[in-house]
């Protein structure tokens, strides 16, 4: 009976340390990059560890920005806000479209959205260059400064 009491005990414990995604409190939670009030839903971000501890952005950019300086953490979440649902999701199921349309927080451009269809569409409206997250991650040291424009 302690042998199956002590099995329960330990799996609840095990149940208990899996590293899970908090909500980002718009308005009050700081990006653990660039220090600002993260304050727009369509553009929030979160990276969490193997180990749990939970990170979040402003922006897209900033997300990739500390991936790139923390090279060596494992995550085991990489979630971004997409602009037409407001929610968090996993990065790699998105897709980016870079436009001078949609100012991200930090100068970048870079709106997330949840599918292809969605991104497809927003090009459309807006114009500019669609990203699939592997696409962003490779090109993101190198992408080109991008001025504002008015819409179409």
């Amino acid at each position: 009976m302690k042998k199956l009491i002590y099995i329960i005990i330990t799996c609840m414990v095990f149940a208990a340390c899996k590293p899970e995604p908090e909500p980002i409190h718009y308005g009050q939670d700081g990006c653990s990059y660039c220090k600002m009030t993260i304050v727009d839903p369509r553009y929030g971000s979160e990276l969490v560890t193997d180990k749990g501890k939970v990170y979040k952005f402003d922006a897209v950019e900033c997300l990739i920005n500390y991936m790139n300086e923390n090279a060596g953490t494992s995550f085991a979440h990489v979630l971004v806000s997409t602009f037409d649902q407001k929610t968090l999701k996993e990065a790699a199921g998105c897709y980016y479209l870079r436009s001078g349309n949609l100012p991200s927080p930090m100068g970048m451009y870079i709106t997330g959205v949840s599918d292809k269809q969605v991104a497809e569409k927003f090009d459309d409206e807006y114009g500019g260059q669609l990203y699939s997250w592997d696409e962003l991650l490779k090109s993101f040291d190198s992408l080109p400064t991008i001025q504002p424009r008015a819409l179409r």
